[in-house]
C-alpha cells in the first residue's frame, strides 16, 4: 500500500513539476492599437495537437503556460481581420510582443458552424445541438452525453467527478439546489447552451477574495423571455390498472421565473426526489439542510434489488411542487423566492431471505427465515421563504423553511427458525411517525471600509414522535421482557426534541490577493429523548422497569475561533480554514442518576490548495482533522426496541463516544475543449479512531441485541479513482471509462468476538453514447466490480475470505426507420456470483413512438418487463453468515403515453 502511495505521489508531483514554461507578451496592430480577443496557442512542430491556449485582454496582453519535452515550439497568434502569424521559440520562460498587420479579405460565401465546445477563462460552454439524438426531447437527456459531465440516477450533476455548488437558468438561481425538476422537464428545444463555470464563488463580493474548487452549470435558453415545460399523460395495463401523468410549466424573464410541477404515478416512477436539496451553494450563504425525521423506530423492511427503481416499486405517488423567484428592485439585486411541496406516496414491497448463521462458542448454527410484507405511507409538506441580496457592495440572505410529516408504516412478517429446535412466529407491525421541523438561516456580508464583516445565524428545531406497535407479544424475543403470553400488543413510545442554533461573525481582508477571516462562533445543540416500552393488554397500561424507559438530555456546547486563510492568483488557489473549538458535551439521565461529560479543546483545520498550469491540467492537494463526540443515539442509557428484529441494550458506564478522522487527498485534472478530452484522478486516505465498538449479538432466533463495549478501534481506507471521456466529433460517439479501487481495514466485534475485517471493492466501468447514424443512436451504461472481504480473529469461526462479483449494464437502442417514427430497445442485466453461486437478471422493454413534428407531440407505446421476470435473486456471504434473498419485482406492463411540450 505505501508503494502504491508513493507511486502516486510521485506521479503528482512529476506532472506539477515537469517542463512548465510560460510565454507573456503583448499583441497590436500596425498603430500600436491593443488588440483583444486575440487567440494564442502553443503546439508542437509538426503535430496537429494544441498543448495550451490563451485570450488576450481589453489590453492587448496574454499568458500561455505549456508543459512539453521539445527543445522548440510554434507559437500562434490569430486575431479578426488580421494576418496570422506562426513563431518558433524555444522552450522555456520568456516574453514575446507581436505586431499584426491588417488584412482585409473579400468573403464570397459564409458557412457559420458553432463550435460544440468552448471555453473563455473559468467557462465552458457546451452547444447543446451537437449532442443531442432523435429521441432526446429533455435538458437532462442531452446532459447524460455530454463529456465531463454525469447525471445521477437522483439527478445529481457532477462535473469531472465532483458535484456542483449551484445550476442557474439564465443567470438565476430559482431551484435554490433543487434543480432535479428543471433538468428532467425542461424542453431541449428551449435550450441554446449548457455553461460549466469553474471555480464558482456564487457571492459576488467575495470573488476575487475568496475562491472555490466547485463549478456551476448556467443554463442558457435562446430566448430572454421564455414559456415552455413539459408534460405527459399516459395510461396501460397491467395489474393494477397504470396512470402517469406529468405537467411541469415553467416561466424565465428578465425580472421573474417561476416552476410548476405535478407528477403522479403508479408505474414505478420516483418522482417524489425531485425538489430534494442537490446543490448547497456556498457555505457564507448560511446553511440549508434537507430536513428529514430522525427515524429511531422501524418495522421489519423488506430488502430492495440492486436494480433500476423502475423494475421493483411499488408505488402510488401525488407529487406537487411550485417554485417562484422574483425582483423587488430596480437594480435587479435583491430577490424574492418562495417555494413548496407537497407528497403523497404509498409503497407496497415483500421479500423472502434465508439466512444460515455461523455456529461462534456463545450460539449454535442455526437457519432463519423471513417473509415480510410491506406498507409504506408518506405525506409531506415543505414551504420555504428566502430574501436575497447578491451583489458586489453587499450580501444578505434569509431562508425560514418549515417541514411536516405524517408518515406511517406497516409490516407483516412470519419468521421461521430451525436450530437446535424449530419456532414459528407471525408478527403483525404499525409505526406512526409525525414529524415537525423549522429553519431559519441569516447571512449578511457588509463591507466596512477596506474589510468585510459576515454575521451568520442558523437555528433548528424538530419534534419527532413515534410509536411502534408490534402484535402479538409472543413474536418478540426480548431479554428480561416476559410478556403475558395472552398479550395483544407491545408498543414502543418514543419522542425526541431537538434544538440547534449556530452563531457566528467574522471579519475579512484582503492584502495582495491574499484574504484572512478572523472568525468566532458559538455553536449549542440541545436533545432530550424519551421513550417507554409498554404491554397493552384490555386496556391497561403495564410498564416493564427502568431499564425499558429512557429520559435523556444531551447537549454539546462549542465556543470557537478561526483563521480562515485564502489566496488567488492566475494559477494558484489556497483556502483554509484553522479553528479551535471548545467542547463542552454533557449527558443527564435522571432515571438512573447518570451524568456524563467531556470537556476538551481540539484543532481541526481544514486546507485545500490548486494549481492550474498549461492551460488545460489542475493539480490540487486537500487535508482536515475532524472530532466528533457522538449524538444521542450512542449517549442513552436504558434498552430501546428499534425494531421488532431486535434491541439496543446500551450500558450506564459507557463513556461519551469520542471520534478522531483525520483525511488527506490528491487529485489531477485535465479538461481540454480544443480536442473534447476529459480526465481526473484522485487518491483518497482516510484514518479514523474510535473509543467505542459496536458489538451486536444474535440469539438462535435471529434477533440482534445492539450494545456498544468500551474499547479504541480503529479504520483506514485508500480509495483511488480514474475517469477518462473523450467526445469524438467525427463519428459522433462520447466515451468514457472508470476505474474505482477502494481498501478498507477496520475493527469489529460480534457476539463477544472481536476480530479485524478488511475489504476491497473494485469497479471497472464503461460509458458511451453514438449518434453517427441517422437511422439509430445508441447509450450504454455498463460496470463490473469485485469485492473481497478477510476476517481474522481469535476465534476460528469469525476468520476467512468471501468473495463477490457483479456486473450491470443499461442498453438502450433507438431505431429511425422512417421521419418521425422511432423504435426503441432497452436492455437492463444484473449479474452477481460468488464461489459457491450464480444469479442473472435480465429486463427487456421495448417502445415505439409517432412524433406530430409540427405540433411537437410524441405518440409512445411501451411495453416493460417483456420477460415477465417477477423475482429478483442475489447470494451474499458476511463474516458471521451468508444468506438467500428473493425480492418481489414489478410484472410485465404495458404503457401508452402521450408526451408534449406547453410552448
Amino acid at each position: 500500500m505505501k508503494r502504491n502511495i508513493s507511486l502516486f505521489l510521485m506521479l503528482f508531483f512529476t506532472v506539477l513539476t515537469f517542463a512548465q514554461k510560460t510565454v507573456t507578451g503583448k499583441i497590436t496592430d500596425d498603430d500600436g492599437v491593443a488588440i483583444p480577443s486575440a487567440s494564442v496557442t502553443v503546439e508542437e512542430p509538426g503535430k496537429d495537437a494544441i498543448l495550451a491556449y490563451g485570450i488576450t485582454n481589453s489590453k492587448g496582453e496574454y499568458k500561455v503556460t505549456f508543459t512539453s519535452s521539445e527543445p522548440n515550439v510554434d507559437l500562434k497568434v490569430k486575431a479578426f481581420n488580421q494576418k496570422p502569424l506562426t513563431k518558433q521559440i524555444s522552450n522555456s520562460d520568456q516574453t514575446q510582443n507581436f505586431k499584426m498587420q491588417s488584412e482585409a479579405t473579400e468573403i464570397k460565401e459564409v458557412q457559420l458552424k458553432t463550435k460544440m465546445i468552448t471555453a473563455r477563462g473559468d467557462t465552458i460552454s457546451y452547444d447543446l445541438k451537437a449532442f443531442n439524438s432523435k429521441n432526446d426531447r429533455t435538458l437532462a437527456d442531452v446532459m447524460k452525453k455530454i463529456p465531463g459531465i454525469e447525471v445521477n440516477k437522483d439527478g445529481t450533476i457532477l462535473y469531472q467527478g465532483n458535484a456542483i455548488n449551484k445550476f442557474y437558468v439564465n443567470g438565476k438561481d430559482l431551484m435554490e439546489g433543487g434543480y432535479g425538476t428543471i433538468n428532467n422537464s425542461l424542453p431541449k428545444d428551449a435550450v441554446q447552451k449548457v455553461e460549466v463555470l469553474e471555480n464558482h464563488q456564487p457571492v459576488k463580493i467575495l470573488q476575487d477574495k475568496v475562491p472555490s474548487d466547485q463549478a456551476a452549470i448556467n443554463i442558457k435558453l435562446k430566448n430572454a423571455v421564455t414559456m415552455t415545460g413539459r408534460g405527459e399523460v399516459g395510461t396501460g395495463f397491467g395489474d393494477p390498472w397504470l396512470w402517469n401523468v406529468k405537467l411541469t410549466p415553467m416561466f424565465f424573464g428578465q425580472k421573474s421565473q417561476w416552476v410548476v410541477n405535478y407528477k403522479t404515478n403508479n408505474m414505478g416512477e420516483q418522482v417524489e426526489n425531485e425538489g430534494n436539496i442537490l446543490a448547497f451553494g456556498s457555505g457564507w450563504e448560511g446553511r440549508r439542510i434537507n430536513a428529514a425525521q430522525n427515524s429511531w423506530l422501524n418495522v421489519e423492511n423488506a430488502s430492495t434489488p440492486d436494480l433500476p427503481v423502475k423494475r421493483y416499486l411499488m408505488n402510488s405517488v401525488h407529487y406537487l411542487s411550485a417554485n417562484y423567484l422574483v425582483n423587488i428592485d430596480k437594480k435587479k439585486e435583491w430577490e424574492l423566492k418562495a417555494s413548496a411541496n407537497y407528497t403523497n406516496n404509498t409503497i407496497q414491497r415483500e421479500s423472502y431471505r434465508q439466512t444460515d448463521y455461523f455456529a461462534t462458542p456463545n450460539e449454535a448454527a442455526s437457519r432463519v427465515t423471513q417473509n415480510i410484507f410491506n406498507n409504506f405511507y408518506t405525506n409531506k409538506a415543505k414551504g420555504e421563504l428566502i430574501f436575497t441580496k447578491n451583489a458586489k457592495k453587499g450580501f444578505f440572505k434569509n431562508t425560514t423553511s418549515f417541514s411536516q410529516f405524517w408518515n406511517a408504516d406497516r409490516a407483516i412478517a412470519d419468521r421461521v427458525t430451525a436450530s437446535t429446535q424449530t419456532s414459528t412466529r407471525h408478527g403483525e407491525e404499525a409505526l406512526e411517525s409525525p414529524t415537525t421541523s423549522f429553519q431559519n438561516s441569516l447571512s449578511t456580508i457588509i463591507p466596512w471600509k477596506e474589510k468585510m464583516v459576515n454575521v451568520k445565524s442558523f437555528i433548528n428545531y424538530q419534534t419527532d414522535k413515534q410509536t411502534l406497535d408490534v402484535a402479538p407479544a409472543s413474536y418478540l424475543e426480548i431479554p428480561g421482557f416476559t410478556p403475558d403470553i395472552n398479550a395483544e400488543t407491545v408498543r414502543q413510545n418514543f419522542r425526541l426534541k431537538t434544538f440547534e442554533a449556530n452563531h457566528s461573525a467574522n471579519i475579512g481582508f484582503s492584502v495582495k490577493g491574499w484574504t484572512f477571516t478572523p472568525e468566532v462562533g458559538f455553536n449549542f445543540k440541545r436533545t432530550v429523548l424519551n421513550s417507554t416500552l409498554t404491554n397493552l393488554q384490555s386496556g391497561q397500561y403495564l410498564g416493564y422497569g427502568d431499564k425499558y424507559n429512557n429520559d435523556l438530555t444531551y447537549s454539546i456546547a462549542t465556543p470557537y475561533g478561526s483563521l480562515g486563510v485564502n489566496y488567488k492568483s492566475e494559477s494558484w488557489m489556497l483556502f483554509a480554514n484553522l479553528p479551535v473549538n471548545s467542547n463542552n458535551i454533557k449527558a443527564d439521565d435522571p432515571l438512573r442518576n447518570v451524568s456524563k461529560s467531556v470537556n476538551k479543546v481540539t484543532f481541526e483545520p481544514n486546507i485545500f490548495v490548486q494549481y492550474s498550469f498549461a492551460s488545460f491540467w489542475k493539480a490540487s492537494a486537500n487535508g482536515n482533522i475532524n472530532n466528533n463526540f457522538g449524538d444521542v443515539n450512542t449517549a442513552y442509557a436504558g434498552f430501546l426496541m428499534q425494531s421488532p428484529n431486535g434491541i439496543n441494550a446500551m450500558s450506564p458506564s459507557n463513556p461519551i463516544p469520542q471520534n478522531n478522522t483525520k483525511s488527506a487527498g490528491a487529485r489531477i485534472e485535465y479538461r481540454n475543449p480544443l480536442n473534447n478530452l476529459f480526465f481526473n484522478v484522485n487518491y483518497r486516505f482516510s484514518d479514523s479512531k474510535k473509543n467505542l465498538m459496536s458489538n451486536p449479538t444474535r440469539n438462535n432466533e435471529g434477533f440482534i441485541i445492539g450494545s456498544y463495549i468500551e474499547q479504541d478501534n480503529h479504520a483506514v481506507s485508500n480509495v483511488y479513482s480514474v475517469e477518462v471521456g473523450k467526445y469524438f466529433p467525427k463519428f459522433k460517439t462520447n466515451a468514457s471509462v472508470s476505474y474505482n479501487n477502494t481498501t478498507s481495514r477496520s475493527d469489529a466485534y460480534q457476539n463477544d468476538g472481536g476480530y479485524e475485517s478488511e475489504n476491497n471493492a473494485q469497479s471497472y466501468g464503461f460509458k458511451l453514447n453514438n449518434t453517427y447514424f441517422s437511422w439509430m443512436s445508441l447509450d450504454y451504461n455498463g460496470s463490473i466490480s469485485t469485492t473481497k472481504q478477510t476476517n481474522t480473529s481469535l476465534l476460528s469461526t469469525l476468520n476467512g475470505t468471501s468473495k463477490r462479483n457483479g456486473y450491470n449494464h443499461n442498453l438502450a437502442v433507438y431505431f429511425y426507420p422512417i421521419d418521425n417514427h422511432t423504435i426503441g430497445f432497452n436492455w437492463d442485466q444484473v449479474n452477481s456470483s460468488n464461489i459457491n453461486q450464480s444469479y442473472n437478471n435480465a429486463f427487456y422493454d421495448i417502445s415505439y413512438q409517432f412524433s406530430w413534428a409540427k405540433k411537437k407531440v410524441d405518440f409512445e407505446i411501451k411495453w416493460m418487463n417483456i420477460a415477465n421476470r417477477k423475482v429478483f435473486e442475489t447470494y451474499d456471504i458476511n463474516a458471521t453468515y451468508n444468506s438467500y434473498t428473493k425480492i418481489q419485482l414489478r410484472p410485465s406492463q404495458v404503457m401508452f403515453t402521450v408526451k408534449f411540450n406547453f410552448k
